[in-house]
């Protein structure tokens, strides 16, 4: 047996996929970026769901942003 699964490292979860659509960004709670393979961002919702979309567009930056200002405000 050459590894069983407990031995292999977990990789994280990576964007192959990304999504067109715009997302509701209160429903937004956490994101990741990547710049890896592909250059994304991976929202992840209130409800655990992780959503890959291209880092360029508008309203990503503007999500990305409003994430950070819940996050800041939740450690004063």
């Amino acid at each position: 047996i050459l590894g069983s699964v407990g031995s292999q490292s977990m990789r994280k979860m990576s964007c192959v996929n990304l999504s067109t659509q715009q997302l509701k960004i209160q429903n937004l709670v956490d994101y990741r970026k990547q710049e890896d393979a592909v250059n994304a961002i991976m929202f992840i919702t209130s409800k655990g769901v992780k959503i890959c979309v291209s880092r360029g567009q508008k309203w990503v930056q503007a999500a990305m942003k409003q994430i950070d200002q819940k996050r800041t405000a939740k450690r004063k």
